[in-house]
């Protein structure tokens, strides 16, 4: 069936270029290393990140992952980066579900614990949203969290990801299912730059 509409990014944009490096706020997004599997390892032991990304993962699954992101950002459908403070990751940030057509993606993001409190999160996500709208082209970008999870709202509020509604049930966890509250940013919501 034709679209009526024009696609906001061309099939492609993404594919035709390597995935970058960002960088933004004293933090440098780029994309993960194989070197990088003990990281994920870690990161995915701690009960915090486990308890909202609901997974763990052995070395192998952690090679597996990093393996992935290239073929994602090939098709055009998510890109990881690892998130590296004064040359240490602290944690990750990625876009999730990216519609190139509609110019929309889904972000996530975890923080090491001995990188907590300290913005990184919100500093991510900010450096990411510019990329996205300055460099990418995505029209919006949206964060969704457990409401049982205030930090990772703090993180996108402070982001300038306006909180937009709560979608009940829609996330099973560990233990149970959750409502999930969604934040977006538009590219025309302003005090973004690349």
């Amino acid at each position: 069936m034709p679209s009526l509409s024009s696609p906001v990014i061309a099939a492609g944009s993404f594919a035709a270029r390597p995935q970058p490096g960002i960088r933004g706020d004293g933090l440098m997004l780029r994309p993960w290393e194989p070197t990088d599997r003990d990281v994920v390892v870690g990161a995915y032991a701690d009960p915090e990140i486990q308890r909202w990304h609901c997974r763990s993962m052995s070395s192998a699954e952690a090679a597996a992952w990093i393996a992935a992101w290239p073929d994602r950002w090939r098709a055009e459908t998510g890109a990881g980066w690892a998130v590296d403070d004064a040359g240490a990751v602290t944690g990750q940030i990625s876009l999730r579900r990216i519609r190139p057509a509609d110019g929309l993606a889904e972000v996530s993001y975890w923080v090491l614990p001995a990188a907590r409190g300290r913005g990184t999160a919100a500093r991510a996500l900010a450096a990411l949203a510019a990329w996205s709208f300055g460099t990418a082209g995505l029209h919006r970008l949206e964060v969704n969290h457990s409401t049982a999870n205030p930090a990772s709202c703090r993180v996108a509020e402070r982001a300038g990801f306006a909180a937009e509604g709560v979608k009940r049930g829609e996330a099973l966890h560990a233990d149970g299912w959750h409502d999930m509250h969604l934040h977006a940013r538009l590219a025309t919501d302003g005090g973004v730059t690349a």
